[in-house]
Formats: structure tokens, sequence, C-alpha cells
């Protein structure tokens, strides 16, 4: 069955090409290690809530924008092996890929796909 993960973070608006240069070798890394589509969204609607809302879960400041992600993966197996070799390819690491956001603020989890149409 097929297998999602999803990620919220909050990306200062300055750091717009450095986040596509980041995630487009992300998703070159991923795809080798078995995702099957990789997409990011910049956000340009994602209304403050009053109770809670994706800015408020990622602690979105003025000068960033929430942005949007998902990895799918056929299965939860491949994802886990895929994850872990992701991880463990130096393309990823800090000094070879900086993330051009703050990462303590990324939301992110694993989802069983239910619906795919």
């Amino acid at each position: 069955m097929a297998y999602m993960d999803g990620f919220v973070a909050a990306v200062p608006k300055k750091n717009k090409e450095k986040y596509l240069e980041h995630a487009k070798l992300a998703s070159v890394v991923f795809k080798e290690n078995g995702a099957l589509k990789i997409t990011e969204g910049w956000g340009d609607d994602v209304p403050d809530g009053e109770v809670t809302s994706l800015p408020m879960a990622v602690k979105c400041k003025v000068d960033e924008t929430i942005v949007f992600s998902t990895v799918m993966w056929p299965s939860k197996e491949v994802r886990d092996a895929g994850w872990q070799a992701v991880m463990d390819d130096p393309r990823m690491h800090p000094d070879e890929n900086p993330m051009p956001f703050d990462g303590k603020r990324l939301i992110y989890g694993g989802f069983e796909v239910v619906l795919d149409e």
C-alpha cells in the first residue's frame, strides 16, 4: 500500500531560491532511494488561525512563508529503507546541503495513503 510523508516548514521569503535548490537536490536523493514523487508548495494563501493553523504550528514569522511538502512512496517498507539511505547520503548532510530555514520548527509525519484519485 502506498505511503506518504508530509512536511510543513516556515521558510524566510528571501530564501525561496535557496529553498528550491535544496529541495531539488533532496528530490534527486529521495527518488534514488525509492520515492515516487516529491511535491513542494510555496504558501500564498495560508491564513493565521485563532486556535490553531499551519503558521502557528511552525511559529511562522512575518518575513517567512509556509512550505508544504510531500514525498510519495510505493510502501511503508520502501519508505523506511529509503529514509535511512537518504539520511546516510552525504548530499543531505548540513555541510553539503544546508537547510535554508529553521529545521527545529519543521513538522512532519508519515501517513498510510487511504485515498488517491
